[in-house]
């Protein structure tokens, strides 16, 4: 298992490279000169060769292209992503305590739909055909179509507004996580409870099940065995799931006013603040990367001969 994991890590690697090389390169083919941004954050009233020039070999942006890149790198290794064109500040003293706020509504939300979608994959799946299994996916089906701002005004509107229960914005406390993770609960498991219904359904019509109830096995244990058999299926989902809300919380940032990464990310890029945009870029990315490794090394763990494919 060591090896395997080891081996795993050594395949993320040259994936990680590419992708910040790749971020690098997107970010550097902005129309917009990152030196005028500088000058026009600065209030420059007029902004000159002469300026542009200076501003630029202050910034490293008169090297080449491939050197920049190194540069950059190196430095975010050691989680220097340098300094907001607007400003001034270290990117990772801006980015760090948003980057903490998001990954808190990340992993409770995450929490919340794991929960729902085993509890309501598995009840769906026992009672396959009923009007328990339809009324629970077709409600969840319209929950989760609804647009995440829409249905986030909704519920901003009846309990905050209208019953004055919850806050409408901040995180003040336990109860300004509420509304932000409802919302989220209610767009995602509508998804993931599926898998496990699917998955669940699949197991009960294989032959081991058959024979254990041949055999008087109980049903409560036939359920346990199926479900943490299904689970090996569904816990690659779940695990891509947190980098997928990690990185989809802007609007509902946004609308709740939630001071993460989507409401950090939106006002860098209305700034053209491009130091913030490629540590965003880069950290989800390396996200993604890193719960597909996990989920991985999971799945190897509680299947063996998956160890085999690598």
């Amino acid at each position: 298992m060591g090896s395997y994991i080891i081996k795993r890590i050594l395949v993320s690697i040259p994936l990680l490279l590419i992708i910040s090389f790749l971020t690098f390169v997107l970010i550097n083919l902005s129309p917009l000169d990152p030196a005028e941004v500088v000058l026009h954050a600065q209030g420059v009233p007029k902004i000159t060769d002469e300026l542009m020039a200076q501003t630029k070999a202050e910034l490293g942006l008169d090297k080449p292209f491939i050197i920049r890149y190194f540069d950059w790198l190196v430095a975010c290794l050691q989680l220097d992503f340098g300094n907001s064109y607007v400003t001034g500040e270290p990117v990772w003293s801006l980015i760090g305590p948003a980057f903490l706020n998001t990954l808190k509504l990340t992993v409770v939300s995450s929490v919340v739909i794991i929960i729902l979608s085993i509890l309501l994959g598995v009840v769906c799946a026992l009672r396959e055909g009923t009007i328990i299994d339809q009324s629970v996916r077709g409600f969840s089906f319209f929950l989760a179509t609804m647009p995440s701002y829409w249905l986030a005004s909704l519920m901003i509107w009846y309990f905050a507004v209208k019953l004055d229960l919850l806050p409408t914005n901040g995180m003040d406390s336990y109860r300004s996580y509420i509304l932000p993770v409802a919302v989220i609960a209610i767009n995602y498991t509508g998804i993931y409870f599926r898998v496990v219904r699917n998955s669940m359904l699949n197991h009960l019509n294989e032959d081991y099940v058959l024979y254990a109830r041949a055999c008087g096995v109980p049903e409560r244990k036939i359920t346990i065995h199926i479900l943490r058999n299904s689970l090996q299926v569904a816990i690659s989902i779940f695990c891509m799931a947190i980098p997928i809300i990690l990185g989809s919380t802007v609007v509902i940032e946004n609308v709740f006013a939630w001071p993460g990464l989507g409401s950090l990310s939106v006002r860098s890029i209305l700034s053209r603040d491009f130091p913030i945009i490629q540590a965003y870029v880069l950290i989800l990315a390396a996200a993604f990367v890193l719960f597909n490794t996990l989920s991985d090394i999971i799945n190897a763990a509680m299947n063996p001969k998956l160890r085999k494919g690598l």
